[in-house]
């Protein structure tokens, strides 16, 4: 059992956060007239945490006693900070790339169960007990009948690949995994979808064929239904997106109506002159489902909720800014030049609140309402929340300028239902080694202010992202689970591959007592 805990005071970074107002020069801990701090509540919420194989323990600081943030590299400083209770370890239960990663990231999400899923791998892994129990899902040799293209597998021979996963608002789970190099099914490049039936209870898959070459990590997000088409209907449509053509071109979308299907879609010009429509985003009576229906953010789009019309938007899509609006209605037209043989025609639309879009590309709406947008400007990282659907906004900023030569993965996630959002943020320290840390930020509804910082891990390795790099760490992912403990992807030198922790010791985040 490792659990580094002092070594983090050599790579404490400085931090200041610009909505807090001036920093003051001195290393004295704040007064509080209520004495009270961030980890009073803190209880151990997993009853056989001290079962799991790799406990570590990760530092937590409680930001309401810090004035001067310069002070966090001062191990006097955080000494003090420590004898007077306002910083901690606590315990979080640690997993490798065996655990549904490969050698660069995860892929990590929830559901409103409980469960814990990673697809940052060749296949779906979860665990439905906090990652005490893990399962994973392979194909069989023989496909869903419903599969367009019928072609078997090698079941856990299909090479080297990597996925995207997330739960739709009824339940379902819908993912797709990407593999580019032959394996012993005697394909390259290929793409299978994978699916979980809530209803039936059981997993089903089919192999799809792409357009686009080497298609890259996807993206993945549900389209809320009913979605209506002149090929079928759903509950729900599935939109994934390729990493690699979505960032160079308006390319690389794929939808499926089924989960099992998938087919091309068509992307409005970035210039392109369409109808305007302006949705009502102030939904405020959202189920828990919707604490689980974020994709991760590089997808740059959320779905809408069906009280809202439904939909799938992705904010400050247009070159002027304008949002783009898909509609929960697709056309089929047949195309024999294509490999699928048609193409997708999608409900587009401009969007805009007030005259504008969206202030971001990354934004989400959860449970119990709230507009949640995040912007990344250089080293400063803004979180605004509208709760009048995006006409007025609270602003929280980060801000790590000549704090850190640069914010190299970031990544948040909201839970309404807890009340609870967390910033996952991982930084080049003016030092050289990489940083991971998660701010919580409890009673958002209240304020935006973050009340801790947890250090994740070793804070000692320098990794960069992409193909060719020796040490590499790809992108962010974390999630929020239904109990309200976090996930997060981090990596440093006890493991060459990126590994993730879960919270084990925090608030509860239960209904009050009457």
């Amino acid at each position: 059992m490792e659990m580094p805990s002092q070594v983090f005071f050599a790579t404490f970074v400085v931090l200041s956060m610009l909505a807090s107002g001036c920093l003051g020069g001195n290393e004295a801990i704040v007064p509080v007239e209520d004495e009270s701090d961030a980890f009073s509540e803190y209880q151990q919420v997993d009853t056989e945490m001290d079962t799991h194989s790799n406990l570590r323990e990760f530092l937590s600081i409680d930001l309401a006693f810090v004035e001067n943030w310069p002070s966090l590299s001062n191990d006097t400083f955080i000494q003090q900070l420590i004898d007077s209770g306002h910083a901690a370890n606590f315990s979080w239960a640690v997993y490798d790339a065996t655990y549904g990663g490969n050698c660069c990231e995860h892929y990590i999400a929830a559901t409103k169960e409980g469960s814990i899923l990673n697809f940052g791998g060749e296949y779906p892994v979860w665990s439905h007990d906090r990652g005490h129990e893990w399962d994973t899902y392979l194909p069989t040799i023989i496909p869903d009948t419903s599969c367009r293209t019928p072609a078997p597998t090698a079941p856990g021979q299909e090479g080297l690949g990597e996925g995207s996963i997330v739960q739709a608002v009824n339940g379902d789970l819908i993912s797709m995994g990407w593999f580019p190099y032959i394996g012993l099914d005697l394909k390259v490049d290929k793409f299978y979808a994978f699916l979980y039936d809530e209803n039936a209870g059981s997993w089903s898959w089919c192999y799809n064929r792409i357009t686009e070459p080497f298609y890259d990590r996807s993206w993945q997000v549900e389209i809320v239904g009913p979605i209506q088409s002149n090929i079928g209907s759903n509950d729900w449509g599935s939109f994934v997106i390729s990493n690699f053509w979505h960032q160079t071109q308006n390319v690389g979308g794929q939808v499926s109506i089924d989960g099992l299907n998938y087919y091309p879609i068509s992307f409005p010009g970035r210039n392109d002159d369409i109808d305007i429509v302006e949705l009502e985003l102030n939904a405020s009576a959202l189920g828990v489902e919707w604490d689980f229906t974020k994709p991760h953010k590089e997808m740059r789009a959320f779905p809408v909720p069906e009280s809202n019309g439904g939909g799938l938007l992705f904010p400050n899509y247009f070159s002027n800014g304008d949002d783009a609006y898909l509609g929960t209605t697709l056309t089929w037209v047949a195309d024999p030049d294509l490999i699928e043989g048609g193409i997708w025609i999608g409900e587009w639309y401009r969007h805009q609140i007030n005259g504008v879009g969206l202030p971001s590309d990354y934004c989400n709406i959860a449970s119990q309402g709230g507009l949640h947008c995040f912007t990344k400007e250089d080293r400063i990282i803004t979180h605004m929340l509208s709760w009048d659907g995006g006409y007025t906004w609270q602003n929280q900023s980060y801000n790590f300028t000549g704090l850190a030569e640069s914010i190299e993965e970031w990544e948040f996630h909201i839970s309404g239902e807890n009340d609870l959002a967390i910033l996952n943020v991982r930084y080049q320290s003016a030092a050289g080694p990489d940083i991971d840390t998660v701010f919580h930020i409890r009673g958002y509804s209240e304020s935006l202010a973050p009340d801790s910082m947890t250090f994740v891990g070793l804070g000692d390795l320098d990794s960069t992202s992409g193909a060719g790099n020796d040490i590499r760490f790809d992108f962010a992912s974390i999630t929020i689970l239904n109990d309200g403990g976090a996930v997060i992807a981090y990596h440093d030198s006890s493991d060459p591959d990126p590994l993730f922790a879960v919270e084990q010791e925090m608030p509860d985040y239960g209904p009050e007592e009457s």
